[in-house]
């Protein structure tokens, strides 16, 4: 197992700049992004609104830093996705942890998808599109036969359906939920692979490999496009 997984949350917990961050999604998702204020913000945390201020001078920044630190394991998968042979073991690895790191911030990403209006001018939604397009290709080349690329896509897309989607219409809990998810989302992948294998695009420099993951993951931890 790797850094990006179970003290996910109790960094953030040790620091003042972290509990604020804590209490803000919470309120968040609560009240929604436009209804809520620095001020109650402050008021929830018992502290002044000066106190505030000098962790975040407003609203926007702390957006901001709310995504950057709860997509933070998700950067981590993907430099460490680029640091590895491209086998399927490596793979179906690289889902399992994304699946642990989407359901931690779960929150994070239902308040981003009830609050798309408000939050449109910080493009955080971009910024994750370009991660996930990062770890599509690093599941399956470029190169790979198009089914075998909307298989790789497919798999991520099911995890985030455990976040986002199948609530509404399965009714069990959230861990039953994520593993059967990430099950679907696994044997996507390996019939990527089997495909792929069949046709010789198993292996190579495509992108997929070391060296071109490394350059993959190095755009998407920057937030850049590869």
């Amino acid at each position: 197992m790797s850094g990006t997984e179970g003290d996910t949350t109790g960094g953030r917990r040790g620091n003042t700049r972290g509990r604020i961050q804590e209490v803000a999604l919470r309120l968040f998702v609560a009240r929604g992004y436009d209804n809520t204020s620095l001020r109650e913000i402050a008021e929830e945390l018992d502290v002044t609104k000066a106190a505030l201020y000098y962790h975040f001078k407003t609203k926007e920044e702390l957006v901001v830093a709310i995504y950057d630190e709860w997509t933070q394991p998700i950067d981590a998968i993907v430099a460490w996705a680029g640091e590895q042979e491209p086998t399927l073991e490596n793979k179906r690895e690289v889902l399992r942890r994304y699946s642990e790191a989407m359901a931690s911030a779960g929150p994070l990403f239902r308040f981003m998808q009830e609050n798309q209006a408000s939050l449109g001018r910080f493009h955080l939604g971009e910024r994750f599109k370009e991660r996930v397009r990062v770890l599509g290709a690093l599941l399956v080349p470029p190169t790979a036969a198009t089914v075998d690329r909307i298989r790789g896509l497919a798999a991520l897309h099911t995890i985030h359906a455990a976040v986002f989607a199948v609530s509404q219409y399965i009714d069990v809990g959230p861990e039953e939920k994520r593993l059967a998810a990430l099950q679907v989302a696994q044997e996507l992948l390996t019939a990527a692979a089997d495909h792929g294998a069949g046709d010789g695009d198993d292996g190579g420099d495509d992108g997929d490999g070391p060296t071109g993951g490394r350059a993959a993951s190095a755009g998407a931890v920057n937030g850049t496009t590869g």
